[in-house]
């Protein structure tokens, strides 16, 4: 089997050249590429999709950036996405972010270097790194993004919060999800205006983020904060099940003294006892279209919609009342 020196002594250059040829790291003279191309085509040299990428002038890898797989919801999306793409032959590179931004430019300046065709995003980054590959964003979606896939943030809260008045609550508490994602912002907007349009007073608690360490602490403030507290509408499934469990550790009897509605219906919703009820988000479906988008972008093939906006539902379960 051949090596990279194998294809170094054809070429006629160094093994740092023809590295470099390969990650695209630096400078290398057009002759030197060619060179470098036909030693690989001879000696049929292809250890990763990089090296064939290099002298088919095409990449059947994608990265995938998500903010923290811990999320049930992520890993979702991204079975969504290797899915649809594994289909069209293509491999996906997974950055997992960890809600850390710098991380974020750092993966993208990976997958620059590893030749991917384009890149799907459910991060927070700067897109420059790309260098002009096409970006389909999913799930967190700014203004500024020009390809996306996401739910119906605005129908979701409005959901919440109607499930939650339809059990007549006396004293409401709205968990807020983090102020620096957008669709959070979007869903409390839509929570708020559809209690105070039906007369409901409610108190706001602030969550931190969407990771486990960050629901726990939620939960104990919560019941310390507001220990009144009979009807919540939760930012994400883990805050939701991380609550529900207080409220059980309290003794509280659900829905009967205390209800709660989640938001995501990941599958472990469906497992809690009782089991949670929910706004379903389209999770699979929203990293699969993701991945349809990308794949005509990447392809130069027309596009019907720039932007695909995907329906939520509620779920319901055993945690409203009726």
């Amino acid at each position: 089997m051949a090596t990279i020196r194998d294809v170094a002594k054809l070429a006629g250059v160094s093994v740092a050249t023809v590295s470099r040829a390969m990650n695209e790291s630096g400078y290398v003279s057009k002759d030197a590429r060619e060179k470098i191309e036909q030693a690989i085509a001879e000696l049929d040299f292809s250890p990763n999709e990089v090296a064939r990428s290099l002298y088919q002038k095409k990449s059947k890898l994608v990265g995938l950036l998500l903010p923290d797989i811990s999320n049930p919801f992520f890993p979702l999306i991204a079975k969504g996405v290797e899915d649809n793409m594994n289909q069209k032959g293509y491999q996906v590179i997974l950055g997992n972010v960890q809600e850390d931004a710098v991380k974020g430019t750092d993966y993208l300046r990976v997958f620059s270097q590893n030749n991917v065709s384009g890149v799907l995003s459910a991060v927070a980054s700067d897109s420059k790194g790309l260098f002009n590959k096409p970006l389909v964003v999913l799930d967190r979606v700014d203004s500024e993004a020009e390809y996306a896939v996401f739910s119906d943030d605005l129908l979701g809260g409005e959901l919440a919060a109607e499930a939650i008045i339809k059990g007549k609550p006396t004293n409401i508490v709205v968990v807020a999800g983090p102020e620096n994602v957008t669709r959070s912002r979007d869903r409390l907007l839509s929570v708020e205006y559809t209690l105070k349009k039906a007369n409901y007073t409610y108190d706001i608690l602030q969550a931190s983020s969407f990771q486990f360490q960050s629901a726990e602490e939620t939960a104990e403030e919560l019941f310390i904060k507001f220990p009144e507290v009979d009807s919540v509408i939760a930012p994400s499934d883990t805050h939701a099940i991380a609550i529900l469990q207080a409220a059980n550790r309290r003794g509280l009897k659900i829905p009967e003294e205390f209800q709660i509605v989640g938001y995501d219906d990941i599958p472990i919703s469906n497992l809690v006892f009782p089991r949670l009820s929910t706004i379903h988000q389209p999770a699979y479906q929203i990293g699969w279209d993701g991945a349809e988008l990308l794949f005509n972008l990447m392809n130069e093939q027309p596009v019907s919609k720039n932007k695909i906006k995907l329906p939520v539902f509620l779920q319901e379960r055993d945690t409203l009342r009726k």
